[in-house]
Formats: structure tokens, sequence, C-alpha cells
């Protein structure tokens, strides 16, 4: 039943995002010493796609009948899509792991999916008051 709430499938799939974007990044701390390893990191996902797809659904027009009232038709503004200049270098060894850059994701992917889990149980919540009602 949850399962086709448009919210609660947004929830799910940022979870299941961020739980594979953990993996990645433990994974890279696990080979933080292994020569010639590549750090990796999992794409994110395409909000302005997304934003587009469900903008370009049917809707429902707001009317306005005072000119003082403000208008419906709002605009998803440009996205900055300049690339951040990464700092860190290669290992001697090769090895492009480090540490504190990988903690650092790693905590926030943590911090990222508490938040998520308090969404979706707060929404259940929620949803069985409006129901016990």
């Amino acid at each position: 039943m949850l399962e086709n709430i448009g919210l609660m499938k947004g929830i799910g799939g940022k979870m299941n995002w961020l739980q594979q974007r953990q993996t990645v990044l433990t994974g890279n701390i696990a080979n933080a010493d292994t020569p010639n390893y590549q750090a990796h990191d999992i794409q994110k996902p395409d909000f302005g796609a997304v934003m587009s797809k469900a903008a370009n659904r049917p809707r429902i027009n707001q009317l306005s009948t005072n000119s003082a009232h403000i208008g419906g038709e709002r605009k998803v503004g440009e996205v900055d899509t300049r690339k951040t200049k990464d700092v860190y270098e290669a290992a001697p060894v090769g090895n492009s792991v480090v540490l504190e850059e990988q903690l650092i994701k790693a905590q926030k992917t943590s911090t990222d999916y508490n938040l998520m889990t308090n969404l979706y149980r707060k929404n259940v919540g929620m949803i069985k008051f409006i129901v016990s009602k």
C-alpha cells in the first residue's frame, strides 16, 4: 500500500541510493592502502530531470481573481553546472583514496539516511493516525 504513494516512493528511492553509496564508500575506505586503487562514487540522481518529467504532466491552473495574487506559473531555476575542482592527489603508490574525504562523505551519507528514515517514520505515523480516525 505505501509503495503506491509518491512521497514514499521518493523516500525509498533516496534510501536505496544512500545505501548503495555507503557500500561504495566503505569499499573505498577498506582499500585505502591498496596500491593503484582508484576511489569510486556513484552518480547522484538528476533531480532536474525528475522535476522536468513531473512538470510535463497535465496541471490544474490556478485562477487569479485579483491582480495582487501571486501567479501560479513558476519555473525551476537553472542549476549551477560548474564542476568543483578536485584538490586531492593520488598517493605515490597510485592510490587515490583520501581517508578524510571518504569519511566525510560516509558521515554525510549516514546523516542523510537517518533523515530519510525519520521522514518515512513520520509519514507512516501520519497515515496511521488518519486511518485510525
